[in-house]
């Protein structure tokens, strides 16, 4: 059975980057893929800001990534960049961590011109990482993922949730191929 392991770069929650991977949770739900959900923000930050490679939490996450077939790692922009938490958690990471493992990066963030992050920031990294096989990637933009007065968060701009979905169901497409053969549906 396939494995996805769900990362979330917010320090924030609840969060637009979040929001975002608990609706890709809910398509590995519906097409019966195994998955965990790590958020930084749970890490113990002593453990992340003092590199304890030792620390329990630590040690749970590397062995969450290496149990998985694929990774989706969501982040809100900062300065054009990931956020400084994923940085440190994905510091701790063994040097080939990501090897062998489908990539999903998606980031959320303020405005358009911040669109090449992914490609610019969070890339070469998870390349550092051994990753190979990266996904194109999603960006959304904060106003195509509205916060609503239940606390909730919902896409407003259909073209860019269809994109999501597209995006998460390609991964499945890559970790289980016989899925999506033909005659198999959606």
């Amino acid at each position: 059975m396939s494995k996805v392991v769900l990362i979330g770069g917010s320090p924030a929650h609840p969060s637009r980057t979040y929001a975002v991977l608990e609706y890709a949770q809910k398509i590995l739900d519906r097409e019966q893929i195994d998955h965990q959900i790590v958020s930084v923000r749970d890490i113990n930050a002593e453990a992340l800001l003092f590199a304890k490679f030792d620390h329990p939490d630590i040690k749970q996450v590397v062995a969450a990534i290496e149990s998985a077939d694929a990774v989706i790692i969501s982040t809100p922009v900062y300065k054009a960049a990931y956020t400084g938490v994923l940085k440190a958690l994905l510091d701790l990471l063994p040097q080939n961590a990501l090897s062998r493992k489908v990539i999903l990066p998606i980031a959320t963030g303020g405005t358009i011109a911040h669109l090449l992050s992914i490609d610019y920031a969070l890339k070469p990294v998870l390349s550092t990482l051994g990753a190979r096989s990266i996904l194109a990637g999603v960006y959304i933009v904060d106003s195509q993922l509205q916060k609503q007065d239940s606390g909730e968060y919902q896409f407003i701009d259909s073209e860019i949730e269809q994109r999501l979905q597209n995006s998460v169901y390609e991964l499945v497409s890559i970790i289980q191929p016989t899925r999506f053969a033909v005659g198999a549906g959606r």
